[in-house]
C-alpha cells in the first residue's frame, strides 16, 4: 500500500472514533414510531452452543459459559467484526427460550456499558449498520423483562448508532460495507422517533448505489455469489421497511432487486444452495428462498449466463461454471483463480465442488484455498491461472493479479443436450498454452461430458511452449484436473484404477471415466465451510498427464449408474450444524 493509501486508511479509523464519541453526546430516542418484522435468519444449533457459552467465530472457538463474552481477548480482527456486528443476535433468536434471551441480554447491555461512549472496535458503518439492524429486529426479544432504566439505555445506545451512521456512512468501502451501512440507517430512521430525518438521505444514497455497484446482469465487481445474496437481502428488507411505513421506492431500489433475483436463480444449484466461487459459501440456510419471495421477482436469466458464471441443468442436475475473468483491483481482495472451475450437483446433494473460502481458518488456509489447485479445473505445471500480489499494509490484503484476460465462452444445444464452451489464457504468458473447456450435459441430467484441451495456438505462444518443454528436458508440462468431492460423497477407484465410483447419501450412484490415455488416482482433500473448527476431509479425483505437443486433449465424464433409479426419493437427513 502506497503511503497516501496508509494515510487514508488511519484517517478513516480517526474520524470513526471521533464521529462515534460526539454521537454518544446526542439526544436519546424516547422509542419506536414503528417496528419492522424481524427478517434475518438464525441458526438454532448454533444458538445453543452460544448459550452453552461455547463462542465460534471467524474459525475461533472460545469457551465463556458462565463470563462476559466483552472480556475474552479477540484473537483477531475478523473474530471482533462478527462479535461487534451481533450477528449472532440471530441465532440466539432462533432458540427463542429463557436462556437465549438472558444470554443476548447480558452481552448486548455488556456492549452498551462497555463500548456505547464511541470506543471499541464496532465502530465502522458497516458493523453499526448491521448491528443497528439486529437491534432493532429482536427488540422485542430483548426488551422483554427489562426495566425503564436498560430501556433507556437501549434507545439512547440507538440514537447514538443512527447519528453516527448518519455521518459516516459515506466512508464505508463501497459493496457490501456501505449497502450494511445505508440499511441500517434506513431502518433506524424509519423505526426510532425523532430520526426520520436520518433516513430521507440514506434513502436516495442506496438508490444511488444500486445504479453504481449492481451492473446490468445483476452482478457486483467482486464476483462473489453469497456477498450478492447479502446484497440483495439488504435491499428487500429496506424495501419491506420502507414499505410497511408508507414510503415509495425509488425507482433505483427496485431495479436493482429486479435485475439481482434472476442471477441469483442461476447461480443456485438444484440443491438450494449458492455456488462457492471467489470467496462466498452456500449462503445460510433458508436466506436465499426467503429473500426472493420476499422480492415478487419470478424471471430468471435466458441464457444460463450470470455475473460471469455459465450454467447448466438437466432432470435434477446442476453444474455451474466460472466463465469470466476474476475481479480486479480491490474488488479482487477475496478473489480465488477458479477461471473454468465449476460445481455439480445432483438433487440435494453437491457432487463436485472447490474446496471454498479457507478466510475463516487462518491466513495459510485463505491463500491456499484461492489458489488454482482448491478448484476443480486444470492446473498447468503447479502454477495457479492467476496469482496473488504483495500484502497491503493497513488493510492487510492480496489483490489477484497475473489473472487471464480473455475467457470466450458459447452456449448451444447439442445432440441430445446442453453445451458449454469456454478458455482462457490465463497459462500463455508463462507456458504458451490456452486452457479450453467444453462440457455437455444430457436433457435428463444423467450424464455429463467433459473435455479439456490444452492449445498453443499463435507462433508466439508456440515459441513460449518450446521454451518451457525445454526447461522441462523435453518430458513435457505437467497438468493436473482435479474434481473435487463434497465430504459425504464416498468414492472409490473401481474397474482396476480406471474408473470412480461415488455414492451419494441419496442412494445414487455416479460413476467418473476418462480416455486413457492419462493417469488416475483419488488423492485427499479438503473442504473449506463457514461456521467449522477445522477443515474436512474429503477427496479429489485427479487425471495427470504431461503436454508435449501443441495441442493436448483430456476426454472424460460423469455419469449416473445405468442401474440408478431416475428420480430417487432422498429422505436422508442432512448433518445437523456443528462446530467440529
Amino acid at each position: 500500500m502506497s503511503r497516501p493509501e496508509r494515510f487514508s486508511v488511519r484517517r478513516t479509523q480517526f474520524m470513526n472514533r471521533f464521529y462515534a464519541r460526539l454521537a454518544a453526546r446526542s439526544k436519546a430516542a424516547k422509542g419506536f414510531v414503528s417496528q419492522p418484522e424481524p427478517r434475518t435468519i438464525g441458526s438454532f444449533a448454533r444458538g445453543r452452543q452460544l448459550v452453552a457459552g461455547n463462542c465460534l467465530f471467524a474459525g475461533y472457538l472460545i469457551e465463556a459459559p458462565n463470563g462476559d463474552v466483552w472480556d475474552q481477548r479477540s484473537p483477531d480482527r475478523a473474530y471482533e467484526k462478527e462479535l461487534h456486528g451481533f450477528g449472532w443476535l440471530d441465532d440466539l433468536a432462533a432458540v427463542g427460550d429463557g436462556a437465549a434471551r438472558l444470554r443476548a441480554q447480558n452481552w448486548l447491555w455488556g456492549w452498551i456499558e462497555r463500548y456505547g461512549n464511541g470506543t471499541g472496535p464496532g465502530w465502522s458503518p458497516d458493523l453499526t449498520g448491521r448491528r443497528l439492524i439486529r437491534w432493532i429486529n429482536h427488540a422485542i426479544f430483548l426488551l422483554r423483562g427489562q426495566d425503564s432504566a436498560q430501556s433507556d439505555a437501549f434507545f439512547t445506545s440507538l440514537a447514538h448508532q443512527t447519528r453516527f451512521l448518519s455521518r459516516r456512512w459515506h466512508s464505508a468501502a463501497p459493496g457490501l460495507p456501505r449497502f450494511e451501512a445505508l440499511t441500517g440507517l434506513i431502518y433506524a430512521g424509519m423505526s426510532l422517533e425523532g430520526m426520520e430525518s436520518r433516513a430521507e438521505p440514506a434513502i436516495r444514497a442506496l438508490a444511488r448505489e444500486c445504479a453504481s455497484q449492481i451492473d446490468e446482469q445483476g452482478g457486483l465487481p467482486t464476483r462473489n455469489p453469497e456477498e450478492l445474496l447479502d446484497v440483495f437481502t439488504l435491499l428487500t428488507w429496506a424495501a419491506a421497511a420502507l414499505g410497511e411505513a408508507g414510503r415509495e421506492l425509488p425507482a433505483g431500489h427496485i431495479a436493482a432487486i429486479e435485475r439481482i433475483a434472476p442471477s441469483l436463480r442461476t447461480l443456485r444449484h438444484s440443491d438450494g444452495g449458492l455456488a462457492r466461487f471467489h470467496g462466498g459459501g452456500r449462503g445460510l440456510e433458508g436466506w436465499l428462498d426467503h429473500a426472493l419471495a420476499a422480492s415478487h421477482v419470478k424471471t430468471r436469466h435466458p441464457d444460463g449466463m450470470s455475473m460471469g458464471y455459465a450454467r447448466l441443468s438437466g432432470g435434477r442436475t446442476s453444474v455451474i461454471m466460472d466463465a469470466s475473468p476474476p475481479p480486479k483491483g480491490k474488488a479482487s481482495y477475496n478473489a480465488h483463480a477458479s477461471t473454468l472451475a465449476f460445481e455439480l450437483t445432483s438433487g440435494r446433494r453437491p457432487l463436485v465442488v472447490n474446496c471454498g473460502s479457507g478466510g475463516s481458518f487462518g491466513a495459510d488456509w485463505r491463500r491456499a484455498g484461492r489458489a488454482t489447485p482448491s478448484h476443480s479445473t486444470l492446473c498447468l505445471d503447479g502454477y495457479s491461472s492467476a496469482r496473488l500480489g504483495s500484502l497491503t499494509r493497513g488493510e492487510q490484503q492480496e489483490a489477484l493479479i497475473d489473472a487471464p484476460r480473455h475467457v470466450p465462452i458459447e452456449m448451444s444445444l447439442a445432440s441430445d443436450g446442453m453445451r458449454l464452451e469456454s478458455g482462457h489464457d490465463g497459462y500463455v504468458p508463462t507456458h504458451g498454452l490456452t486452457h479450453a473447456r467444453i462440457l455437455e450435459m444430457t436433457f435428463d441430467g444423467r450424464g455429463v461430458v467433459g473435455e479439456d484441451m490444452l492449445l498453443a495456438i499463435d507462433d508466439s505462444s508456440m515459441k513460449s511452449f518450446d521454451m518451457a518443454l525445454e526447461k522441462s528436458a523435453l518430458k513435457g508440462v505437467g497438468f493436473d484436473i482435479r474434481f473435487h468431492l463434497h465430504p459425504e460423497v464416498d468414492a472409490a477407484l473401481d474397474l482396476g484404477g480406471s474408473a470412480v465410483s461415488m455414492a451419494l447419501k441419496s442412494g445414487e450412484i455416479w460413476v467418473f471415466r476418462h480416455d486413457g490415455s492419462f493417469k488416475l488416482s483419488l488423492d485427499p482433500s479438503v473442504y473449506l465451510e463457514y461456521g467449522r473448527l477445522k477443515p474436512r476431509a474429503t477427496k479429489q479425483i485427479v487425471l495427470s498427464g504431461r503436454a508435449i505437443e501443441y495441442a493436448t486433449r483430456i476426454r472424460w465424464s460423469l455419469s449416473k449408474a445405468q442401474d440408478t433409479a431416475i428420480a430417487v426419493r432422498d429422505l436422508k437427513q442432512n448433518d445437523p450444524d456443528d462446530i467440529d
